[in-house]
């Protein structure tokens, strides 16, 4: 028996959407999946689509929560407003600072920082995973990423400006993924699964909280180096709060209908209701800070962005540099990475507002932001 679907799709008429419900109905029809939620932003991926929630009563799927475990946002309000970034001098110094601050790749091996206490004592699951987190995982701790991986300075509709900030668990998050898949049997849909009752599927739920928990400690390095940057340039601090922060790659045991379920989001928050999070846009378009509704059918879950309207490789060949200045016209940027930032483009996204009209039932805005400077990685 096929689990239900319940989809939230703002163009569900397009080829996209339709291999994207194609992708999903396959999903639905793997053992134990119990419910499947679409959210407006959704596109295809490997295995399991971008977009999607799934939750199951008894398996584990690591498809379905991806590689970059625990990849969120983090935003804070700045005690300052639009005038701080009005002229080219300002925004050309603070370009420059988060280069020297915050690495799109890794730290030198000599200056990287050190893992916090409680991220090293505790053990990861594989030998191999042990010594990557004492590699990669120290050395990576505090950069950006690439891909759609940013750091944003954004204002509000009242003239206040907000940092903004979407970073992951780096090398860690696939490097776990690979391993604890690799062990999983394999059902007649083609995915790998583990049960979450045995030995190792609590190992790879343990793995799985490791690499969320560095995830947060990654971007809260990162705010603090920002943080520090502003001081420094313009004597600017950060309020302590409203702050918000929220990841969009995790598997969790929830309630739902009355039936515990391992709820499995790949690109989609879960926000019960009157929780906050973050729905950004492109480099060039709005993003909002929303509410959660609790929406049960979509297993209080939201967009976690405009989600992609070209793949990457398409959105190259389609996509100028000069295309690309335009659409980003009035947004600081290093315009001498263009050429290699043109899959980033907002036309290679989907329309946010048509993603926010669709899930008008799922969130309600509490905030809308534009962007004013973008730090992004080619």
């Amino acid at each position: 028996m096929s689990a239900r679907i319940a989809t939230w799709l703002p163009d569900g008429a397009s080829a996209e959407a339709r291999a994207v419900l194609a992708r999903i109905a396959r999903l639905a029809q793997t053992e134990d999946v119990a419910h499947v939620a679409v959210m407006p932003d959704a596109h295809v991926a490997d295995d399991v689509c971008v977009g999607t929630v799934t939750a199951t009563t008894r398996r584990l799927l690591p498809a379905a929560v991806g590689g970059d475990i625990g990849c969120g946002m983090v935003a804070a309000r700045l005690r300052a407003d639009a005038d701080l970034l009005a002229d080219r001098d300002r925004a050309a110094r603070l370009l420059a600072g988060l280069y020297r601050r915050v690495p799109h790749l890794v730290h030198p091996s000599g200056s990287a920082p050190p893992l916090p206490d409680e991220l090293l004592a505790a053990p990861l699951g594989a030998p191999a995973l042990e010594a990557m987190k004492r590699r990669e995982g120290r050395t990576e701790l505090g950069t950006l990423g690439r891909g759609n991986h940013f750091l944003e300075v954004q204002r509000d509709d009242e003239g206040a400006l907000w940092l903004l900030l979407h970073s992951g668990s780096r090398a860690m998050g696939p490097a776990i993924r690979q391993h604890h898949e690799a062990l999983g049997a394999r059902d007649p849909s083609g995915l790998r699964f583990l049960d979450a009752d045995s030995d190792a599927g609590r190992t790879y739920l343990d793995d799985v909280a490791w690499a969320a928990g560095y995830a947060r400690a990654s971007r809260a390095r990162m705010v603090a180096e920002v943080e520090a940057l502003l001081a420094e340039l313009f004597g600017v601090e950060l309020d302590a709060s409203p702050r918000i922060e929220v990841d969009h790659n995790h598997v969790r045991r929830e309630e739902h209908g009355g039936r515990a379920l391992w709820v499995h989001r790949k690109g989609a928050m879960g926000l019960r209701e009157g929780a906050l999070g973050v729905v950004p846009g492109s480099m060039g378009s709005p993003s909002f800070h929303v509410e959660g509704r609790g929406a049960e059918g979509a297993l209080g879950s939201s967009a976690h962005g405009a989600g992609r309207a070209l793949p990457r490789g398409e959105a190259r060949r389609r996509i100028g540099a000069r295309r690309l200045l335009r659409e980003a016209e009035g947004v600081w940027f290093d315009h001498r990475l263009a050429d290699r930032l043109r899959d980033e483009a907002p036309s290679a996204y989907k329309d946010i507002g048509a993603v926010m009209r669709a899930q008008r039932d799922l969130v309600r805005v509490v905030r809308r932001l534009s962007p004013v400077l973008v730090y992004k990685a080619a």
